[in-house]
């Protein structure tokens, strides 16, 4: 299927609902020669279970995979369909194994690496879920001086291009943000540059590659807050550290989004204080023992937040919760 086929389309194809006799070949025809162009073999005992969706924007081929162990191919002959772009494949978790150029390679969890669709090349997946992308080799080639140099090298998932790439794809995947046209064109851009950025570390970006490591930046940054906001010691310092930039640095990247480190960090542990006030099993907990686990060590200053946040008091808001059961 050709990247520009059209604005967004999406397909998803499963076994789920099949008879066992016509899983593979329905599996091998529908999917595997039609949309992805490749011949596949299952490699599991057990019956083929397999759950497949592909997401296809002008610039970008998203494609994600759970099911049994199975072998995709491309031999000469699936060549005809003259996909030159590059793929980006990312394991896990478990590990696979890749064959392309007369290297083989594993790929551990969380690793990633690049490879042609215009060559000849094996993909093993074991059992859990795939993801892999697939990105016109003219647009990395705006990026990149010798992309043929940088296939076949796994990328481990610690360095920091690759962590801010994923980051960001996670971001744009939760947010939709495909299937949104006025935002498609910019997040494609950004994954370009990010992608360039994760394959060699001092890629020729233009203009537009400060806005996608800012972007990435920022939503790594988001991220880390919205796993750990209930820690009560969590402040500016602490995620600037973790993140591997400076605190001012960390400010300005929230101020960007029209938000302060501080006014996100209350947000989300006042949304989840709401949720426990409201949660029938959690109806004889204490007011104080709510606002700490939520990470406010202050509960006079919880209760003048949530006041303001929603018109009530944590107390009020759940004498109204009784009342209406």
């Amino acid at each position: 299927m050709p990247t520009d086929a059209a604005d967004f389309i999406s397909y998803r194809f499963s076994t789920r609902d099949l008879p066992e006799r016509i899983r593979i070949p329905a599996w091998r025809e529908h999917f595997g020669r039609c949309v992805v162009h490749a011949d596949i073999e299952p490699l599991s005992r057990i019956p083929l279970q397999a759950d497949a969706s592909l997401q296809v924007v002008h610039g970008l081929r998203m494609l994600a995979l759970k099911g049994t162990s199975m072998c995709f191919r491309r031999l000469q002959a699936n060549l005809a369909d003259g996909d030159d772009s590059v793929g980006m494949i990312f394991c896990s978790p478990g590990s696979s194994q890749m064959s392309q150029r007369g290297r083989d390679v594993e790929l551990r969890t969380g690793d990633a690496i690049a490879i042609l669709h215009s060559e000849p090349a094996s993909v093993t997946y074991v059992d859990g879920l795939q993801f892999g992308l697939a990105i016109p080799r003219e647009a990395l080639e705006q990026r990149l001086s010798n992309v043929e140099s940088l296939v076949m090298r796994p990328i481990g998932h610690r360095t920091e291009a690759f962590r801010l790439f994923t980051a960001y794809l996670k971001s744009a995947l939760k947010a939709r943000a495909l299937t949104a046209p006025k935002l498609r064109r910019t997040v494609v851009t950004h994954i370009h540059d990010l992608v360039a950025l994760a394959l060699d570390e001092c890629p020729a970006l233009g203009e537009s590659s400060a806005s996608a490591v800012v972007a990435a930046r920022h939503d790594a940054a988001l991220d880390y807050i919205a796993i750990h906001f209930q820690e009560p010691g969590l402040n500016v310092q602490a995620v600037a550290r973790c993140q591997g930039i400076s605190s001012r640095y960390l400010q300005r990247l929230m101020a960007s989004s029209g938000t302060s480190f501080t006014e996100r960090l209350n947000e989300l542990r006042l949304q989840r204080a709401l949720e426990l006030l409201t949660e029938t099993e959690a109806r004889d907990r204490r007011i104080s023992d709510i606002a700490l686990e939520v990470g406010f060590s202050d509960v006079s200053y919880f209760n003048r937040l949530f006041r303001t946040r929603f018109g009530d008091s944590p107390r009020g808001v759940r004498l109204a919760r009784k009342a209406a059961h």
